[in-house]
């Protein structure tokens, strides 16, 4: 089961998703916290199950299905958009992360469209 059911089972539906073994193993509470720690009335919550974390999976996912007020609730996951840059910066200089993400600072992004042709094998993306 995706970990982002159990998400939306929390904050809207609010059914039970937890009827078997599996769906017990399925439950991932690091993304589910993760996912309610951007909504401030909710990230108390989240806190205080990050504190009991050793609790049963299934303890943890009544906690908070009873604890969370019913409302949609939906935000984007901060991703480091620079990733490709990097990568890019890595390869054409053969720099390690630390060292790319300097470079990186300092290249502007006209030098960085030149270092992307060069580099650039063909093919698909």
């Amino acid at each position: 089961m995706n970990p982002f059911d159990y998400v939306n089972a929390i904050n809207f539906t609010k059914e039970d998703l937890m009827q078997t073994e599996v769906d017990s193993k399925a439950y991932n509470s690091f993304l589910v916290n993760r996912s309610l720690s951007y909504f401030p009335d909710t990230v108390l919550a989240a806190n205080i199950i990050n504190k009991y974390h050793g609790l049963d999976n299934k303890l943890q996912f009544d906690f908070l299905i009873n604890i969370v007020r019913k409302r949609k609730r939906f935000s984007k996951w901060n991703k480091p958009e620079l990733e490709h840059d990097l990568e890019v910066v890595k390869e054409y200089y053969g720099y390690s992360n630390e060292k790319a993400k300097h470079a990186l600072s300092l290249l502007s992004k006209e030098q960085l469209a030149i270092i992307k042709t060069r580099i650039y094998k063909g093919g698909r993306n």
